[in-house]
């Protein structure tokens, strides 16, 4: 039996296979915006396995499902992960009903442990290590954007997270340049870097305690929440770390002209971002919610070859 295809983290594609998700991705986009649903997926069932609470993960992958023709089933608590069998047995048999499992867990490791026992594909939703299909619509959004994105800079602020592992490697896969602004204790953990530097040795990786210098030559300013689900405890400590590198109109007036403001949402308005740029002209986060749907429609046709 063919071992299945595992998307958990950026790593696990290549320049080449995110170019073609990407136009996939833009072939059925410009088809539902003419009202075609191109049902490449008949008959094909999609779990949902997901332990944290979610709006643009959940709807945009069974929208997206539904649209190709196939069936997203939602599993929440009722389903019993992790607590009435090991996940071990739950994968074995969840993957003989199913296509494809996409989870939302806290744990990264939990998600390694569904694919490794898994006989279907399993795709990373979110899970403290990574967010690769986040990262995914960013960049082609970016692309969608700019046209060509090597030799671009992207800039992030904050916290180095999960998002912002997942954008490092497809950074290092499309040729753009990050600068991150973030405080010393919150960057990339030394295991991680050497992950990328091996993965993605060609990446421009530029790490700074100052968001001015960071966004100086940035086409693109990203951010995302200061306390992520599950550090509620820190709140206060991160506030008080994070409390220069909001994104705020006199920041975003120091970047290259024509830069876009980049959010993954859900966002602490008053924090990390003020309402005047979210709001504002030159934020992006509606068309990059938008495109979370688009790219994992590219994501799901291309993983179970759907689309030639």
């Amino acid at each position: 039996m063919k071992k299945p295809r595992h998307i958990l983290t950026l790593a696990d594609l290549s320049s080449a296979e995110i170019e073609r998700i990407f136009s996939i991705a833009e072939d059925l986009k410009a088809k539902w915006a003419k009202g075609i649903r191109e049902p490449l997926l008949p008959g094909r069932v999609m779990a949902l396995l997901f332990e944290k609470p979610s709006l643009r993960t959940r709807v945009s992958f069974e929208a997206g499902m539904i649209h190709l023709g196939g069936v997203a089933l939602f599993l929440g608590e009722e389903a019993g992960f992790g607590r009435r069998e090991s996940v071990a047995d739950f994968a074995r048999v969840l993957s003989q009903y199913v296509d494809v499992i996409v989870a939302r867990t806290y744990q990264h490791q939990t998600v390694v442990d569904l694919a490794q026992y898994a006989a279907c594909p399993v795709i990373n939703g979110l899970s403290d290590l990574a967010h690769p299909c986040q990262a995914l619509a960013d960049l082609f959004t970016l692309r969608e954007l700019f046209g060509r994105l090597a030799g671009r800079t992207l800039a992030w602020i904050g916290d180095g997270n999960n998002v912002a592992r997942s954008l490092a490697q497809g950074c290092g896969k499309l040729g753009l340049r990050l600068v991150m602004a973030t405080p010393p204790q919150y960057r990339f953990e030394e295991a991680f870097l050497e992950e990328l530097r091996r993965d993605t040795p060609q990446l421009d990786l530029v790490v700074t305690d100052d968001p001015v210098e960071a966004v100086r030559e940035a086409s693109a300013v990203y951010t995302d929440v200061w306390t992520s689900m599950g550090q509620e405890a820190e709140a206060e400590q991160r506030r008080r770390a994070f409390a220069r590198y909001q994104v705020n109109a006199a920041l975003m007036a120091r970047c290259q002209k024509g830069a876009v403001f980049m959010h993954c949402l859900p966002a602490h308005r008053g924090e990390e971002v003020t309402d005047e740029v979210i709001d504002g002209p030159q934020s992006v986060v509606v068309q990059q919610a938008a495109n979370r749907m688009h790219l994992q429609k590219g994501l799901l046709a291309w993983l179970l070859g759907a689309h030639t």
